[in-house]
């Protein structure tokens, strides 16, 4: 019996079982909650629980294995860095023609999960544009520091970095605002992805992009940041829109599956189990109201168990942004399949046709009839009837086809769009910046609990922040004569690490969801919301990026190319300034 801090039970208990020499059904891992998962815990937990799982064996005793902060930011996997080197072609007019780009992963010294997330990048390079040719190249560097590993956004924030760093320099090298150039090559119609999946619903991109210009008063504030910057020849600020286009499944199309166990007991109470992993993102919350809306009744009457591989056997992980999607999917199912033999009995109770028999708040009617039952009076006479009171639930995610030979086909569900606009205001004299204003329109279709959502929005915006601006991972180089520490993490602790805190928080922060965005086939016409809002947060940079380039022109940005690097730290910002201004002082020294 292990109890482990894992996002994928199942296989927690396959490598146990592999390593301990004994089938899986001897071995039951238990995920209570876990304090953040953000993918450190998809793959890397299993071998510490392997070990745990060795020592209980041979010493016939409780064993516990836990690393200290330094031990496991030195030990364990970090986002995969990548390498990107491109070609892009366009028009005048900014509009893509044709990319050739090379994408090349850190993969650390094992290869861990570094396939399917250089297979995400590779299918992100292209964010919400189209993009009529294009080749994309992707391998895995095999480097001496730790196994790199899942991290939110799998892959997909790191290919569509590649995109926006492109049109922001095309942008700036054609003087046409970066928002237009954005607007200008969003996907429409029928147009397809390079892996040749259809982009439905594009027009859901185009009114979130209204929306935030609209609501954030984009036009009026650049306007008001042109003034500042002609007046302050010390500090510059900048107004930068980015979009997201994000694919929802999993690559691998066999993890597109949930189970759940549903138990309704004879006093009317609920217990519910799944596959899914709670971390903080709130899923085991989403599944309890979606019991309780199945069901009909209030959420005070479901309680949820732990999640167990002796429940709900052969689970994937809670991962790629699809919990909600995969273990609502059997969640409802399994509740379904209870309802339906609950109609029957209700029906006779009531006198009418199963098929009028409703179900709401804990009471159950019948279409024109006065007549009606309270939920726990009908289970009672269900259970005194012999109708079965618990369910196994299933769902598999439909229409999902994918060819990894060949890098084609539909691997996703859908698509989450989003739109973030993000103000920053940078100092020449030491690149330190400050994060003015963020506005965010998200398309969660018809959330399953907008609270969570929300939340859920603005941490990934703000997690996504950290890594482009602050979270700077500094590697021992090797170079020292008699060293054998080469690959060593050197920013091990929150010392030399830095992550987003209060102080990094923007004073005005608006989210909203967009509306009238039902999403046909996921549950409840919900969307996912884990991953997506991370890379809105290519606002924040961009938006460095133009600010940078404000010092160099008489504070109107003009054709100054920036090259920025990511994570933007003050230090990269400050060198960035410098060259920025260097490169103007030429210009304006030769003659015309």
């Amino acid at each position: 019996f292990i109890q482990c801090s894992t996002q994928h039970p199942s296989e927690t208990q396959d490598i146990v079982s592999h390593v301990l020499g004994v089938p899986a059904h001897e071995i039951t891992v238990q995920s209570l909650r876990m304090g953040g998962g953000f993918g450190g815990k998809e793959m890397q937990p299993h071998g510490y629980a392997a070990v745990a799982a060795i020592g209980a064996t041979l010493t016939g005793r409780p064993v516990r294995v836990r690393l200290t902060r330094t031990q496991d930011m030195t030990m364990t996997g970090k986002r995969h860095g990548f390498h990107s080197a491109w070609t892009v072609g366009y028009t005048d007019e900014g509009l893509l023609t044709a990319l050739d780009v090379t994408l090349t992963a850190d993969g650390g010294w094992s290869l861990d999960l570094s396939e399917p997330v250089l297979a995400r990048a590779m299918c992100h390079v292209d964010n919400a544009y189209w993009i009529p040719d294009i080749a994309v190249h992707g391998r895995i560097a095999q480097c001496h520091r730790t196994s790199q590993t899942a991290f939110r956004g799998f892959g997909g924030p790191q290919g569509m970095i590649v995109i926006e760093d492109i049109l922001g320099r095309i942008a700036q090298t054609l003087g046409i605002p970066a928002r237009e150039i954005r607007r200008r090559n969003f996907y429409s119609g029928d147009q397809c992805t390079p892996y040749d999946m259809p982009v439905r619903h594009p027009d859901r991109l185009d009114a979130a992009w209204s929306q935030v210009i609209d609501h954030a008063e984009v036009e009026r504030r650049e306007t008001e940041i042109e003034m500042f910057n002609a007046t302050h020849p010390d500090r510059r600020r900048a107004l930068a829109m980015t979009p997201v286009k994000f694919g929802i499944s999993f690559n691998l199309t066999a993890f597109n599956q949930g189970g759940a166990l549903v138990l309704v007991y004879k006093d009317g109470s609920v217990l519910i189990n799944h596959g899914g992993t709670e971390m903080g993102q709130g899923l085991h919350t989403k599944m309890m109201q979606v019991a309780a809306t199945t069901l009909g009744v209030p959420l005070s009457t479901v309680r949820l168990a732990p999640t167990r591989t002796d429940k709900v056997p052969n689970t994937s992980a809670t991962a790629a942004s699809s919990g909600s999607d995969l273990n609502g999917g059997a969640v409802k199912d399994a509740c379904e399949q209870i309802i339906d033999r609950l109609r029957v009995v209700a029906a006779s109770r009531l006198g009418v046709p199963p098929a009028d028999v409703r179900f709401s708040r804990g009471i159950v009617t019948a279409l024109g009839t006065d007549g009606s039952l309270t939920w726990e009076d009908l289970v009672n006479t269900a259970y005194f009837q012999r109708v079965q009171l618990s369910a196994s639930g299933f769902y598999r995610t439909e229409g999902l086809h994918w060819d990894a030979s060949v890098m084609q086909g539909e691997p996703f569900k859908y698509f989450a769009y989003g739109v973030a606009a993000a103000e920053v205001e940078v100092s020449r004299f030491d690149g330190s910046y400050e994060l003015r204003r963020v506005d965010i329109v998200h398309d969660v279709g018809d959330s399953l609990s907008p609270l969570i959502d929300l939340g859920q929005i603005e941490g990934g915006f703000i997690q996504g922040t950290g890594w482009l601006t602050l979270e700077d991972l500094r590697w021992d180089d090797g170079n020292h004569d008699g060293d054998r520490g080469s690959g060593r993490l050197t920013t091990a602790g929150a010392s030399t690490y830095k992550i987003p805190s209060l102080s990094e928080l923007p004073p005005e922060f608006h989210v909203e969801l967009l509306d009238k965005a039902h999403e046909e086939g996921a549950v409840y016409g919900s969307k996912a919301v884990g991953e997506p809002p991370f890379m809105l947060a290519f606002s924040v940079r961009e938006a460095l990026r133009q600010a940078v380039a404000a010092f160099g022109s008489g504070g109107t940005g003009g054709n100054v190319v920036v090259d920025l690097p990511s994570p933007a730290t003050p230090e990269a910002v400050y060198w960035a300034v410098e060259r920025v201004r260097a490169t103007s002082a030429d210009s304006a020294a030769v003659p015309s």
